[in-house]
C-alpha cells in the first residue's frame, strides 16, 4: 500500500481523511500513484493534473522523503520508502499572492 497525504481542499472534495492508502498494481512511479488515486477517487480527476496532458497543475506540488518531486516525469520511480508504505507521498497545494 502506498500512502498519500492530501491537502485540505482535496480531502474535502474527496470526502477522505488526511491520508489515503492506495493499492498500486505496477511499479510505484509518480504517474502510477496518481492514476491509482484518480481511479479510487474519480472526483479528483483534473484537480491534481490536467486530464488530457497529465501535467501537474501549477499550484500543486509533490514531496517524498523530504524532497521536492514536483518536476519529475510521471514514469520516475518513487523512493523505496514510499513504495513500501513507510513514508507518504505528499500532495501540497501551493499558495501565491502578494
Amino acid at each position: 500500500m502506498i500512502r498519500v497525504v492530501l491537502p485540505a481542499h482535496l480531502r474535502k472534495l474527496a470526502r477522505v481523511g488526511r491520508e489515503v492508502a492506495l493499492e498500486v498494481d505496477r511499479a510505484p512511479t509518480l504517474g502510477a500513484v496518481l492514476d491509482a488515486l484518480e481511479a479510487a477517487y474519480p472526483v479528483l480527476r483534473g484537480t491534481i493534473r490536467d486530464q488530457l496532458t497529465h501535467r501537474r497543475r501549477p499550484f500543486v506540488r509533490f514531496y517524498a522523503c523530504e524532497e521536492d518531486w514536483s518536476d519529475v516525469t510521471a514514469d520516475t520511480l518513487l523512493p523505496a520508502a514510499v513504495g513500501a508504505g513507510d513514508e507518504p507521498l505528499l500532495v501540497v497545494g501551493a499558495m501565491s499572492g502578494g
